[in-house]
């Protein structure tokens, strides 16, 4: 008993690491790779991918969570009507795929993903069970703000009403309706949707309320009515009691997917649904599900606070911390400006989600970011060990994913497709064929695993944290513009990180002011040091505004391991 209960307390202050995988991609072996190919010519990854001995290789690189992206039903231009699946026009899908976030139903799993599709929410649950058993916790997308043009669920419990089976569509708002309508209009894209017919025309999902949509905009999908009406004259009003029809909808598909065993939600574009809706069903969800958590895409800082204070536990940090390391890493901003990001929201820190790669983004690795991988390995080491909060990781990327395909309805833009049947070398090499792996890719899965290690510390998961940059001005000594370093603290290690952005190896000196010895309770001395990246030891003497030397390897960094 005494032990596991040693066990629990460790896992409780785990610092928490998701895994993002798109789970069509993960699995595919197939090497045909035809653009625009059909499911038949390209294959897909499925669920029953993930055996124990892959889902404990993600664990082992260091993952407590991972977020399996893609799993609820989605529009797809492959047709699975002969199991009772609704098909879907050509003429409103993204891709042969379909987009994972123009949701058809919301009670059914992706028929894509499942060997056996009459059983493919028992697939589902399998998956859940198995990434239990491997020590991780399980995510899934909620997109609460637009559905597919064709929304139509047919494995909703007995009893439940569909989106919009009760509007009235003679009304362009109404507090009680699913959607919004443009009146006695035609769908009628300013591209050829072929002969799909919508009438009275849905308003589309990134808030155009008129009937005519561009190829810019999310024209596959359409807005879902929270009860504001944004199209008032007087400007936009809410309408929020009594409760709108869509809270208690939504709201019940949250416990649904809860009931089903996982452990969170990824929620797509949150900040375009109304915090009171959040407020609402957090709530209710978390009544019956304590511990699930809710993890936010909002992009606006001005809204952070309200939104934690809605019901989310963590935050996208796209804006603050992933714009500015991306710019820190192509050389557009120095690297002292990582002090001002954190500080920016330095009272919710703990509810900040960092991260370099995800779905929307662009691979490290492409054209179009930075062109290697190696060159982000400092600004991971940085933003894996500056805070306790979480972390988040694309697969691919601890392989240097490059993303340069042009697979199909998505072309070459360094993102990897999340509208086509694609497969990806890296995740072969690094999950099926680890004798495939390039020197290239084992030396990034490397430094990643050497890093995660480090992030599993008690002094990175609960340390204190203390900025060295403001009393690290340029010198000979010390280059704000391509250095950043910090201290993370407990009551028996000490660390001293420096992360190095220059493309040159550097020798520092890195002074430690004597307010850091007061505020972190160091106690001046000669202490021996680790670096726990490269494992050369070193004898330092700490002395109030003194000075540390550190040698760092290009594109790298140090973190000195000490004993207090």
């Amino acid at each position: 008993m005494a032990e596991l209960i040693k066990t629990l307390m460790l896992t409780a202050l785990d610092k928490i690491v998701i895994y993002q995988i798109f789970t069509r991609l993960f699995g595919n072996r197939s090497q045909t790779r035809c653009p625009n190919g059909t499911i038949e010519q390209n294959g897909c990854g499925k669920m029953n991918d993930f055996s124990g001995v892959t889902l404990k290789r993600i664990h082992d690189l260091g993952a407590t969570h991972i977020w399996f992206t893609g799993i609820i039903r989605h529009a797809t231009t492959t047709d699975y009507s002969s199991f009772g699946i609704p098909r879907q026009h050509a003429g409103v899908v993204k891709g042969r795929a379909g987009s994972p976030y123009a949701i058809t139903d919301y009670y059914d799993v992706d028929p894509d993903l499942a060997v056996d599709v009459p059983n493919r929410m028992e697939e589902f649950r399998s998956l859940v069970a198995r990434t239990h058993k491997a020590g991780m916790k399980v995510i899934i997308d909620f997109v609460p703000n637009h559905v597919a043009r064709e929304y139509h669920s047919v494995m909703k419990p007995k009893g439940m009403r569909d989106l919009g089976e009760d509007d009235n569509t003679s009304m362009h708002f109404s507090p009680q309706n699913n959607f919004y309508y443009c009146v006695n209009e035609p769908f009628s894209p300013s591209f050829d949707k072929g002969d799909y017919v919508e009438m009275p025309a849905k308003a589309t999902g990134n808030d155009r309320f008129c009937n005519c949509p561009d190829r810019n905009d999310w024209y596959e999908t359409v807005k879902l009515n929270y009860g504001v009406d944004y199209c008032d004259a007087g400007g936009r009003s809410t309408h929020f009691s009594p409760v709108p029809s869509t809270w208690q909808k939504m709201t019940d598909i949250l416990l649904f997917w809860a009931a089903q065993g996982i452990d969170g939600f990824r929620c797509d574009m949150a900040e375009m649904v109304p915090s009171e809706f959040w407020s609402y069903a957090t709530n209710e969800v978390k009544r019956h599900y304590p511990d699930l958590c809710f993890i936010g895409e909002v992009y606006n800082p001005s809204l952070y606070r309200t939104y934690l204070a809605s019901g989310f536990d963590w935050l996208y940090d796209k804006v603050g911390m992933y714009d500015c390391m991306r710019d820190v890493i192509c050389g557009r901003r120095p690297a002292s400006a990582i002090t001002e990001q954190w500080q920016t929201v330095d009272d919710i820190k703990s509810h900040m989600l960092y991260f370099l790669e995800n779905h929307d983004e662009q691979r490290i690795a492409s054209n179009f970011f930075c062109n290697d991988a190696r060159l982000a390995v400092p600004a991971f080491l940085a933003n894996a060990l500056m805070s306790g909060n979480p972390l988040m990781i694309y697969a691919g990327q601890e392989f240097g994913e490059r993303g340069m395909d042009a697979e199909g309805f998505s072309g070459c833009d360094g993102r990897t497709t999340i509208f086509d049947y694609w497969s990806l070398d890296s995740l072969q090499h690094g999950y099926f064929n680890r004798k495939g792996l390039t020197h290239e890719e084992r030396f990034i899965e490397t430094e990643y695993k050497k890093i995660l290690a480090i992030a599993k510390r008690r002094v990175v998961a609960e340390g204190d944290f203390f900025d060295l940059m403001y009393v690290n001005p340029k010198s000979a000594d010390f280059n704000p513009a391509t250095h950043y370093a910090f201290l993370r603290k407990t009551d028996d290690e000490l660390l001293i990180v420096v992360a190095n952005f220059d493309n040159n190896d550097s020798h520092v000196k890195v002074v430690i002011p004597a307010h850091a010895f007061t505020f972190m309770n160091i106690i001046e001395g000669e202490y021996q040091a680790e670096d726990l990246l490269s494992s050369h030891k070193q004898t330092i003497r700490l002395m109030r505004d003194g000075n540390v030397e550190v040698h760092l390897k290009a594109n790298a960094g140090a973190v000195l391991s000490i004993k207090i």
